[in-house]
């Protein structure tokens, strides 16, 4: 029983944070998170601890599909959400209100941007660049090849890219 409590402490973060990224609402999020850990709990015995981390992540990415499938637009969910988290870490400096500012324009133009790139890449970017997986838990959690993985962040990080300089050359930024 300690194990599991373990287990949860060390991943409960990660789940939720993928949730919310994916569905860019805090309630949503903690639904999601419930419902992984209810999850684990019911497979326990099957759940490999060598695989975890990637057979969490499998299970959190799909039940975020689930429920904006439940929702019948999986597009309007994840636009509408709110994701202040988007670098809340940058947002340390309190001394400087213009950066201040540059970072929260910089969250909601990341924001936009995220919304707009489509599955898997999405999931993609959110595992690699805010949750920190490897190319190799990634690979695992999204049961695709590693190099398939480095060729759709590749891809992923393009389309962010482009998204921004569009808005730039429109003068929206």
């Amino acid at each position: 029983m300690q194990r599991f409590r373990d287990i949860i402490e060390k991943y409960r973060h990660q789940i939720y944070n993928l949730s919310y990224y994916c569905l860019g609402k805090s309630e949503d999020a903690e639904d999601v998170t419930q419902e992984v850990l209810v999850r684990l709990w019911k497979n326990w015995e099957k759940v490999d601890n060598n695989t975890l981390q990637a057979w969490l992540m499998r299970v959190t990415r799909n039940a975020c599909v689930d429920m904006a499938r439940k929702r019948q637009s999986y597009r309007a969910v994840v636009t509408e959400g709110n994701y202040e988290a988007v670098s809340a870490g940058a947002a340390d400096d309190q001394s400087d209100p213009r950066a201040l500012l540059e970072i929260s324009d910089l969250r909601q133009q990341l924001k936009l941007a995220l919304g707009r790139i489509n599955e898997p890449y999405r999931s993609i970017v959110i595992l690699r660049e805010i949750q920190g997986m490897t190319y190799a838990e990634i690979s695992e959690a999204l049961e695709i090849p590693v190099n398939t993985v480095k060729v759709y962040l590749h891809r992923a990080r393009r389309m962010l890219r482009d998204q921004l300089r569009e808005r730039i050359a429109s003068g929206e930024i």
